[in-house]
């Protein structure tokens, strides 16, 4: 019974609130059998989400975003979901909304108006004014024009009317102070400059002019891009001109270049910019404001890179205005600035100096800093090889002003095989030099080349007394043949005896000049030796020369070379590793230029002999015994040219690289020049091997035997006489 009474009331209650859902309807609730409405907003606070306000109904609710928020969907009134408002941009919305004078700050529901540099704020209406700088300057007792400038309000900002010899390049709110146009004056040299680099020094002193004297009825505003095309096109002019070899003009033109890029820098209209030409690539950074900038500054190129501050490029004197740097790459320049190094010290190893050599690009660094002779921070400039190459000495160095290389404070920090990193305490046109150290030879190497030496001496002089007293083979052949063995004979003495002997420099130069003398003595014997060769074969009637004429131009010849060489370049003989010719400035070819000329006479000759020996060999009638001896000369001469010829091709690798393989050719070439001469020319001969047969018996055979031997009958007498006059070879043929 107890189970029955409680289900009864449970339906009688479920009943009646269904009788009261049914009567107050949703957001209604009863309330003393009267349906009252329910507050959602009170009851369920947060439920329209972040940012909004909602709003009580009769019967239900509904949100809306607050003010500077606004719905996603773009509905005003929306119920029940979450996340649908959102900060409203009113600067984006109305971008006139504070007016000319103020930068509009969006903030989160709202926004700010900031007064622009130049304004303030009004007291009156809240709103932005113009700032009377000029004015406040002068009640302050400021001079923010520079003594040479008055100063005028603008709108929003002031202008500096700088007088005559002053300028300002053009910018608002910036000092006016002096321009020294006198440093693109060409007259201030003590030369007469190329015609390139006077044009382009005449462009920058005009241009320096027009901005330092400005015309009031010109109102257009100096154009520095359009200035710096013009600077990179005179310069490429001057670059490519074969006239920039003295220390002077590189100078003048570096400094040129330099003080054109301050003159530029600030008139340009981007805070970076970046131009090149075919000798030149240029990255300009500029920064502007009423305070000096601070901060890293870093500028880079395809071959250099720097690295240092804003303050170090600004300085610490009177603030202009702007800031400017400047890194400034020649493509070619390091060409025409490889000498100079006159002033290098402190590089010496085993009390040798070393040579040196540009192996990068020449860089300017130029900043706006006008001390810039001991910076108070140093720079960090970053250059690469112009080749690749791990094992090096290198050296960083700077442009000086008397026009030569320098080091000091710039000094070497870390390499690697492409690049060479430096810092330096002062700026100007840098480059990195690698330092070329002699190397030495070892005891081997010089063993070999005296031995090698003395036994080509050896040879050579028997060939001397060969040629002199060997009557059977005397002729023009073996007068060219005696002269060409006495020019080598002198000149591998000397070699073996003073290549080395640097020291005293004159003692090294008159070394260097006869080597000159007699090596080229024996290119031009071998050049008479095809001339006679070409005689012989083509001439059907004597083919002989003159012993006078033969030595007059055998060793005249030589000697005009050298003294023509000693006149133009008399401190080219003598270097400081070798007595030999110099390798600078082309002075080499005062030897390879003679000795090209003669090869390739050389081989026209020889061409045309083994023409005209093939074209007797296929005649009806040829005299083979003539034509074989013809053939066994111009087969030894040409052989003779190719082993001389070959050795100073290895002799040029030979003192430009030092490599070790190339040493040991050029030495075996070298010493058994003799003992290959004396094995053609002499063990070859069969008149020269029955000479020293005979020479041999005199000397072996006992004096009795050959008194009985010299009183044998006439007919033997006659019969040697007859073999003798067979054997005379040239003279019969």
């Amino acid at each position: 019974m107890g189970g029955a009474k409680k289900l009864l009331l449970f339906l009688g209650m479920m009943y009646t609130i269904k009788r009261c859902l049914s009567v107050c309807g949703s957001g209604m609730e009863m309330e003393e059998s009267i349906c009252a409405d329910v507050n959602e907003c009170r009851e369920s606070p947060g439920q329209c989400g972040e940012h909004t306000l909602c709003f009580n109904t009769n019967g239900s609710y509904y949100c809306q975003c607050e003010p500077g928020f606004t719905n996603i969907n773009g509905n005003a009134n929306f119920t029940g979901v979450q996340g649908q408002c959102e900060d409203k941009i009113e600067c984006n919305i109305d971008t006139e909304i504070c007016g000319h004078m103020a930068v509009c700050i969006n903030t989160i529901g709202s926004f700010r108006c900031d007064c622009k540099s130049g304004y303030t704020k009004n007291s009156t209406n809240g709103g932005c004014r113009d700032i009377d700088e000029c004015e406040e300057a002068k009640m302050q007792e400021e001079d923010i024009c520079g003594s040479k400038g008055s100063c005028k309000n603008t709108i929003g900002g002031y202008w500096c009317i700088c007088e005559k010899g002053y300028t300002n390049y053009g910018i608002e709110r910036t000092l006016c102070f002096q321009l020294n146009c006198t440093t693109f004056d060409a007259s201030r040299g003590n030369s007469q400059y190329n015609s390139g680099l006077a044009d382009l020094l005449s462009i920058m002193r005009n241009s320096c002019m027009a901005l330092a004297n400005p015309d009031p009825s010109n109102e257009n505003k100096v154009d520095g891009d359009a200035l710096l095309e013009r600077l990179l096109t005179a310069s490429e002019t001057v670059l490519s001109s074969p006239d920039m070899d003295t220390s002077e003009d590189m100078y003048m033109l570096l400094s040129t270049m330099e003080d054109s890029i301050k003159l530029i820098g600030p008139q340009l209209r981007n805070d970076n910019t970046t131009m090149g030409s075919n000798q030149t690539a240029v990255k300009i950074a500029v920064r502007r404001g009423r305070s000096p900038p601070t901060g890293p500054l870093h500028l880079w190129t395809e071959n250099s890179t720097l690295d240092t501050d804003w303050s170090t490029a600004a300085g610490t004197g009177p603030y202009p205005g702007f800031a400017m740097a400047a890194l400034l790459n020649y493509h070619n320049l390091e060409k025409s600035v490889n000498h100079s190094y006159d002033q290098l010290h402190g590089f010496e190893k085993d009390d040798v100096q070393p040579t040196f050599e540009i192996f990068s690009r020449v860089v300017s660094v130029v900043v706006s800093n006008p001390s810039t002779h001991n910076l108070s921070q140093s720079i960090t400039l970053t250059l690469r090889h112009l080749e690749d190459k791990s094992e090096a000495s290198y050296i960083c160095a700077y442009w000086n002003n008397r026009g030569a290389w320098a080091v000091d404070g710039c000094r070497h920090q870390k390499s690697n095989a492409t690049h060479t990193v430096c810092r330096c305490e002062h700026l100007s046109s840098f480059a990195v030099l690698m330092a070329h150290y002699p190397i030495d030879q070892s005891f081997a190497t010089q063993l070999i080349t005296k031995i090698g030496l003395i036994l080509s001496l050896l040879c050579l002089s028997i060939c001397i007394f060969t040629f002199k007293f060997c009557r059977s083979i005397q002729g023009t052949r073996t007068t060219i043949h005696l002269h060409l063995c006495i020019c080598l004979f002198i000149a591998d003495l000397i070699f073996l005896a003073g290549i080395s002997q640097t020291k005293p420099e004159g003692g090294c130069r008159f070394i260097a000049a006869v080597l000159h003398l007699f090596f080229m003595g024996v290119f031009t014997w071998m050049l008479l030796e095809g001339v006679q060769l070409y005689r012989m074969v083509v001439l059907v009637f004597d083919a002989s020369i003159r012993p006078l004429y033969l030595i007059l131009f055998g060793y005249v010849t030589p000697l005009f070379v050298v003294i023509l060489t000693a006149i133009i370049r008399p401190k080219g003989y003598g270097t400081k590793e070798h007595c030999w010719l110099s390798l600078k400035d082309g002075l080499i070819w005062s030897f390879y230029g003679p000795v090209c000329v003669i090869i390739f006479l050389n081989v026209f000759f020889f061409i045309v002999t083994v023409w005209k020996l093939a074209q007797k060999f296929s005649s009806l009638n040829p005299d083979l015994s003539k034509l074989n001896k013809l053939k066994a000369f111009t087969v030894t001469a040409i052989a003779q040219m190719c082993i001389l010829g070959l050795m100073w091709v290895f002799g040029v690798f030979l003192f430009r690289r030092g490599n070790t393989v190339v040493e040991y050719i050029f030495i075996a070439l070298n010493t058994l020049q003799g003992a290959l001469i004396f094995v053609m020319h002499c063990l070859l001969s069969k008149q020269v091997r029955e000479e020293y047969y005979n020479f041999f018996s005199c000397i072996c055979v006992p004096k009795k035997r050959y008194s009985d031997f010299s009183s044998t009958n006439p007919s033997s007498s006659h019969s040697h006489g007859s073999r003798s006059g067979h054997n005379t070879g040239e003279s019969n043929i």
